[in-house]
């Protein structure tokens, strides 16, 4: 009890800092997520979400060009060749749920073509983008 006779108050918790590795990964994504956001810009598309979230998963950049729009997902590495290989099938899987999420909530009948794509960026390399990297059937 307080002086006041009032029962104490909790403690607010300090806020937990991430660890550093994780702080350098996480700045390392964005970067990658804006070299990769740039290049699609460039290719004449029109960035209408980064970071998009779904209870069912996520997606890096949603992008559209005419009437196509495309799911990108971004994957930073050290090497170009080993981003390429580190869309595992449960990501997609998720990547895809998130595109039924976004599609439910943008509705847009003049979309008549739909793409997931890949955007491999590496430390001073351009970012090479993969159109149709896999397909909802996949």
């Amino acid at each position: 009890m307080t002086p006041d006779g009032d029962p104490p108050r909790p403690r607010p918790l300090a806020p937990r800092t991430p660890r550093p590795e994780r702080q350098v990964a996480f700045r390392f994504g964005l970067s990658a997520e804006s070299r990769a956001a740039a290049l699609l810009i460039a290719k004449g598309f029109r960035i209408l979400a980064r970071r998009f979230r779904s209870p069912v998963g996520e997606i890096d950049i949603v992008a559209r060009r005419r009437h196509l729009l495309v799911f990108v997902e971004v994957k930073a590495r050290e090497q170009l060749d080993d981003a390429a290989w580190s869309v595992t099938e449960r990501q997609r899987a998720r990547i895809i749920a998130a595109a039924e999420a976004w599609l439910a909530d943008h509705p847009d009948p003049s979309i008549q073509d739909i793409r997931f794509d890949a955007m491999l960026v590496a430390p001073g390399r351009v970012p090479r983008h993969i159109p149709a990297a896999f397909d909802a059937s996949s």
